[in-house]
């Protein structure tokens, strides 16, 4: 029997083979894989073969042990995923009861709430350190070491020699600056994070709070690309609002700006919030200042940008009427049960 012939009637003989138990499985295993199953024995005759023939005798040979092998596997898989338990037993694979205990804290619902409203017009996320170095909190900032600026913000520093080099970051503006210093632009980003304050704590405010900024460099930037950017967040977050644009000081930024929304005056808490005014004040921006960009590596002729940072805590107390920021932090089961 030539070599053709004797493939094809293995063909046959594995194509008639009833696989309908594991016995069974191991039977064909062990007559057509094994070492010395009849596949083998064809590869062992094929050395024989002339060389004109070898690569047509080699071909279907192929072929047939891919077969083979793909019957095995598939009867294999047949095999092993049918049940091991009787049929009265519970069905270990459908899900169980859902877990009622716990929920996210408010802090989390706004923060994710943020990300997601940003994501969407691509903007990515980055973290960066809670211990910040001075370039990377105050000098790469525009906050020179005799800058009064510093005094916007008391600092908790970390005794470390030199002393005062390190400190809890007073924002997270610090996470721009690696950004900048590491990724070349475009780029588009959001840096949420715990910042640290020495203030004092009451119902409106922390020594802790929780930010997120946002950072977009390209080239030919503008300010009118940060405001479009900004009436699209307050659209997705607030509904449509009535918004503006006051002008601001910050030392990294160069025109700075404070965006208020307007709340009205309809409730005593509406009066309350917004200091009788209806306005109430949710974010910074600005077009990142030029020396910014500079002591990132940035090439300022080239590359513009904007920067916005807000406050998640105002928002959240915003959004689900909390009067008290500490009740954020105390972890009262009945006030975190409401969210």
């Amino acid at each position: 029997m030539s070599m053709l012939e004797r493939i094809e009637d293995l063909k046959n003989k594995s194509a008639d083979f009833k696989i309908e138990s594991k016995e069974m499985l191991e039977n064909f295993r062990l007559k057509f894989l094994s070492k010395k199953g009849e596949i083998n024995d064809l590869f062992e005759s094929f050395k024989q073969v002339a060389g004109e023939e070898k690569r047509e005798i080699g071909k279907q040979l192929n072929v047939l042990r891919q077969s083979i092998e793909a019957k095995f596997n598939e009867s294999k898989e047949k095999f092993s995923s049918e049940k091991k338990f009787p049929a009265d037993a519970a069905d270990l694979s459908l899900p169980t009861n859902a877990n009622t205990i716990g929920s996210l804290h408010p802090i989390s619902l706004v923060k994710n709430s943020i990300i997601n409203i940003f994501e969407k017009i691509g903007f990515d996320v980055e973290y960066g350190p809670e211990i910040e170095d001075d370039w990377h909190n105050f000098t790469a900032l525009n906050f020179g070491e005799n800058h009064p600026a510093r005094d916007m913000q008391d600092t908790f520093f970390v005794e470390k020699e030199p002393r005062g080099n390190f400190a809890l970051r007073t924002h997270t503006s610090s996470v721009q600056v690696r950004l900048m210093e590491t990724v070349k632009p475009p780029i588009r980003a959001l840096m949420p994070g715990r910042v640290y304050r020495n203030e004092d704590v009451s119902a409106r405010s922390n020594c802790f709070f929780h930010q997120i900024e946002g950072l977009y460099i390209d080239e030919n930037v503008s300010f009118s690309d940060l405001k479009q950017t900004l009436y699209y967040f307050v659209s997705q977050f607030f509904g449509e609002r009535e918004i503006r644009f006051r002008p601001s000081y910050f030392p990294f930024t160069e025109p700075s700006a404070e965006m208020d929304i307007y709340l009205g005056m309809e409730t005593e808490q509406d009066s309350r919030l917004t200091k009788g005014t209806g306005w109430l004040e949710i974010l910074g921006c600005g077009m990142v200042d030029p020396s910014v960009l500079k002591n990132c590596g940035i090439d300022p002729d080239k590359y513009s940008g904007f920067a916005f940072g807000m406050g998640i805590d105002r928002i959240a107390m915003l959004k689900y009427g909390i009067k008290d920021i500490r009740q954020m932090f105390e972890n009262d089961i009945r006030f975190l049960e409401q969210f």
